[in-house]
């Protein structure tokens, strides 16, 4: 067995103890099913019913925004187009602060209700939860859409112009088809990601009424320390994560549109009243995604100085858990990525994909379970965080590391093996030159991700052990909204910085 192999296995040995492991000893505690109440069975109805409604409303408004910016060409587009991305690495918490500024009842639209004589609104309960999911998903799938117009060749828009089509006729023609190949995926990736959104529930969610089942798992864990109800709740977390992870991953986005020359995209239909309809979708989508994070820079810039100590060394500490997760993270990564590529096997890199099925509260459940019986859990606040966290970030890192060290290997593979490079040498001489990009990318990801994450750390931190996010909750909870912001300015800016670093580290001076 060559080192290759064996650093391989031992990684997808990790993964499966993290996921299956995890998962086993769950079950091991798990109650039957005559151990769930009403309230157990509202929250799995809620969880699938918020989770169906966030992506439907999440594509739905995005498809004319992505219209929109396909077919306008405007000053800032590509700037616009690049922050459309910043959600994804955007802390939950920092989210969820700005959102309750803008739509709480003490927000901008709750002040302007009153002021024209109607009632404020609340942002707690079901309809926070899907506002939060589509805050942050709507981006996501603006960028899938919006890649499904580009790939249209020119040379269809080109035709349906000369053959005289009217708008109607074009979206009947050329982009309908497209939207049935590309909605379906959208839908359903966004659809398993706000299943295992935790912390949009427990600031924004709650109550008999917009309880999921990670929040149901961390009330039975933390306030009632049951641990055969919450074991019994993760089961059916990963049954549903790893359903939805499998029809995902089923749906295929064949390329239905056949080839161009690569020219860029010109259309001829969308003048008249469609500029004006354009233009409006682009600017309240920039507006909703906006101005929460405006208000988060307003309200936390003048108490940055006044930080209390405890948000101080809470940062410093989410800095070291971050740094720990992308370093695991890309340990994982990188032996799993040479071991697939090596043995050519997608099964290989699809068990490294297993994390996506788990929630993090599934796998900190199942760890809990291991642990305590032979130690004090709570000791292991930081070191499972920073585990977990790199876990979860593992199937971006191999879709970064696997596509590109194939190519690699196909290029250079033949000749490194008529010189002898192997091992070793082979890793330095060869992959990492050429890797830096790909692994800059997965490690700030991994790093941005940690450092924002509100997950395990709730389930396993004592009152003197807080990351960032969590000591900005506990500000929240204690009504301290200035602080809170300022903590939230904060920690947006060190997710930002860390993303940055990595990434630019990766690309400075790359050969490729």
């Amino acid at each position: 067995m060559t080192r290759t192999t064996t650093l391989g296995a031992l990684a997808l040995g990790v993964v499966v103890c993290l996921t299956l492991g995890t998962l086993v000893a769950v079950a091991w505690r798990a109650e039957g099913a005559g151990g769930f109440g009403p309230a157990d069975w509202a929250a799995i109805r809620f969880t699938l019913w918020q989770a169906v409604l966030s992506a439907a409303l999440s594509v739905a408004l995005a498809a004319p925004v992505a219209r929109a910016l396909a077919r306008r060409s405007f000053p800032g587009r590509g700037i616009l187009i690049t922050l459309l991305g910043a959600p994804f690495i955007l802390p939950v918490i920092v989210a969820v602060l700005g959102l309750l500024a803008v739509f709480g009842r003490a927000g901008i639209l709750s002040q302007i209700l009153i002021w024209a004589g109607l009632e404020p609104v609340s942002i707690y309960g079901w309809h926070g939860v899907i506002i939060a999911h589509v805050f942050f998903n709507l981006p996501l799938a603006t960028r899938l859409i919006l890649q499904g117009w580009l790939a249209i060749p020119a040379e269809r828009f080109r035709l349906a112009a000369s053959l005289g089509f009217t708008p109607a006729d074009t979206f009947r023609v050329l982009e309908r088809p497209m939207l049935r190949e590309v909605v379906p995926g959208a839908l359903l990736v966004i659809f398993l990601i706000c299943l295992t959104s935790f912390a949009v529930a427990l600031a924004l969610g709650g109550g008999p009424r917009a309880t999921t089942v990670e929040l149901a798992i961390y009330q039975a864990f933390r306030f009632d320390f049951d641990l055969g109800k919450a074991a019994l709740l993760a089961l059916v977390q990963f049954a549903m994560s790893a359903g939805a992870a499998l029809i995902a991953f089923r749906v295929a986005i064949p390329g239905g549109m056949g080839s161009g020359l690569d020219r860029a995209v010109t259309r001829w239909d969308g003048g008249g009243w469609l500029v004006v309809q354009d233009g409006a979708c682009i600017a309240l989508a920039a507006l909703f995604l906006v101005l929460p994070l405006s208000m988060i820079v307003a309200r936390g810039v003048p108490e940055l100085l006044s930080l209390p100590s405890a948000v101080i060394e809470a940062a410093g500490l989410s800095i070291i858990v971050s740094l720990s997760s992308a370093l695991l993270c890309l340990t994982l990564a990188l032996p799993i990525a040479a071991l697939a590529v090596k043995r050519g096997s997608a099964l290989i890199e699809g068990v490294g994909y297993l994390t996506i099925a788990a929630s993090p509260l599934v796998i900190g459940t199942g760890l809990f379970v291991i642990v305590f019986p032979i130690m004090d859990p709570f000791a292991l606040a930081l070191p499972v965080t920073a585990l977990v966290n790199a876990a979860m970030a593992l199937p971006f890192a191999l879709r970064s590391l696997t596509p590109a060290l194939a190519g690699i290997e196909t290029n250079f593979g033949p000749l490194a093996d008529q010189m002898g490079l192997t091992g070793w040498a082979r890793l330095r001489r060869l992959w990492l030159p050429r890797l830096r990009r790909p692994l800059g990318f997965a490690g700030g990801l991994a790093a941005a991700l940690s450092m924002g994450d509100l997950g395990v750390i709730t389930m396993f931190a004592d009152p003197q052990t807080a990351t960032l996010p969590l000591q900005m909750y506990r500000l929240m909870g204690a009504y301290r909204m200035d602080d809170a912001a300022a903590a939230g300015l904060l920690l947006l800016a060190l997710s930002l910085a860390i993303f940055w670093i990595f990434d630019r580290g990766g690309r400075v001076d790359a050969d490729a």
